[in-house]
């Protein structure tokens, strides 16, 4: 579970915020590399708004994203 204060935040924040990556300049290659889907449909934009609901998987790790 992510909890965020926003309305949303990027999938590039959420690959920070879980420690999947280490920095923002990672989430570009990430998004190309690993396997993320977001409620199931294939996702590799890291600016991908996530909203409160939203599913993220990450090859074997699964979020989601709560206010």
């Amino acid at each position: 579970m992510v909890k965020i204060d926003t309305e949303y935040i990027t999938l590039g924040q959420l690959l920070k915020m879980t420690n999947v990556i280490s920095s923002g300049a990672e989430a570009k290659i990430a998004v190309k590399e690993m396997k993320i889907f977001v409620n199931g449909q294939k996702e590799d934009r890291r600016g991908r708004k996530l909203y409160p609901g939203d599913v993220i998987n990450v090859d074997k790790k699964m979020f989601k994203v709560e206010k």
